[in-house]
């Protein structure tokens, strides 16, 4: 079973950067396709970005596309979120998740991303 931990998040001006990351534990993390997610104060949570077990494949929503990058270092176990031109509607809380088919069974505990205009 993997468990997930994200850190990296604060408080950043607008058109800032942060990089979040997401430390999994367990010896299967490559085997899992990797995703963040997002859920803003009063808004449902949703999908920001993918990346495959292999790291060759990665998928974005379009409110991030071009100024979010996804990664990750199976041999660090680690899954990054790089954010960049941030906007005060990039404020939520930041989930990385996991699946090994196409359901997310597999969370973290989130860390607050704070865009101040």
């Amino acid at each position: 079973q993997v468990q997930l931990v994200e850190s990296g998040g604060g408080l950043v001006q607008a058109g800032g950067s942060l990089r979040l990351s997401c430390a999994a534990s367990g010896r299967t993390f490559s085997m899992y396709t990797m995703g963040w997610f997002r859920q803003a104060p009063g808004k449902e949570r949703e999908f920001v970005a993918r990346i495959s077990w292999s790291g060759v494949s990665t998928y974005y929503a379009n409110s991030v596309k071009g100024r979010f990058t996804i990664s990750r270092d199976n041999a660090k176990n680690t899954v990054y979120l790089q954010m960049n031109s941030l906007k005060p509607e990039d404020t939520a809380v930041y989930y990385c998740a996991a699946t090994r088919s196409v359901v997310y069974d597999l969370w973290g505990q989130g860390t607050q991303v704070t865009v101040s205009s």
